[in-house]
């Protein structure tokens, strides 16, 4: 079948291991945009983080944002979303305590205090480095739960050590609320960071991607996706032509699915000349 949308992940996809998008990946994708192909970029980064990488494209991107809970455009506009309900983002900060200085809540704001943490360690090993690049959007607020004074958010998140992350996971799996919410989780083993998302019930980025090609009308089988990390699998699984990245955990490379380069490699643009320009 003919494909009608790619959709991709950033990190570790899109980027190469110096988090820059390489000219045969924008090259690949603006030649599938100009033949009508609609370019999807799917990412569990927040949406001013991600819209940063789809301006580098040389074509128009859709973005499906914060694992699956936002659809925005480039511009801002906002096409679905699903947030997670704010009572159930407070027993998660009460069930999960140890885990505070791992732990943020994220808002779809305009610009400032999108991301909240209790107290910032903006020299920590694994939330510094993230949290100053984004230091616009950050603000603290002790305790952590006053920052959900109505306004639903978008997820809970926690990032530090692979260990850790998993030891907070295992904690929210075991929750009676369990069924209200979805867990995301991306590990980079190479550099020991880990990132988990508690979002509402459903929401994945497969769930999400698949709301979207019914919306534009197009079938499972003419997507193509393209994702290297255990947050991407609902979104390889649902597409019709699933690609793992060849620097892709091992576990998704292990389940017969296309695989392709590196992201040092340029694995996008060789998917997609392969794949989708080939009949185009």
């Amino acid at each position: 079948m003919p494909i009608q949308l790619i959709a991709m992940d950033i990190d570790g996809t899109l980027l190469d291991s110096r988090a820059q998008v390489p000219p045969q990946n924008a090259q690949a994708i603006a030649e599938a945009a100009s033949r009508g192909i609609e370019i999807v970029i799917v990412t569990g980064r927040r949406f001013h983080s991600a819209r940063l990488i789809a301006e580098e494209l040389p074509c128009d991107a859709k973005l499906i944002v914060s694992n699956g809970a936002l659809v925005k455009s480039v511009s801002g506009e906002t096409h679905l979303r699903s947030l997670l309900a704010a009572e159930t983002a407070r027993h998660i900060l009460r069930a999960s305590e140890e885990f505070r200085p791992m732990c943020g809540v994220v808002f779809d704001r305009p610009a400032a205090a999108q991301v909240v943490f209790e107290r910032i360690d903006w020299e920590g090993p694994f939330i510094g480095p993230y949290l100053r690049r984004h230091r616009q959007h950050v603000a603290e607020i002790s305790p952590l739960a006053n920052c959900l004074n109505g306004e639903d958010p978008v997820e809970v998140m926690f990032i530090g050590p692979c260990e850790a992350i998993r030891a907070a996971m295992n904690r929210l799996e075991d929750l009676t609320i369990r069924a209200d919410y979805t867990l995301a989780l991306t590990e980079y083993a190479k550099s020991g960071l880990s990132m988990l998302d508690v979002l509402a019930p459903g929401v994945t980025k497969g769930a999400t991607l698949a709301a979207w090609a019914a919306r534009r009308g197009i079938p499972r089988e003419n997507v193509m996706a393209i994702g290297d990390n255990w947050n991407d699998r609902e979104m390889l699984e649902y597409a019709g032509l699933p690609v793992v990245m060849d620097n892709g955990v091992a576990e998704l490379k292990s389940l017969g699915w296309t695989t392709t380069l590196s992201n040092d490699e340029c694995g996008v643009a060789e998917a997609i000349h392969r794949h989708a320009l080939r009949d185009a």
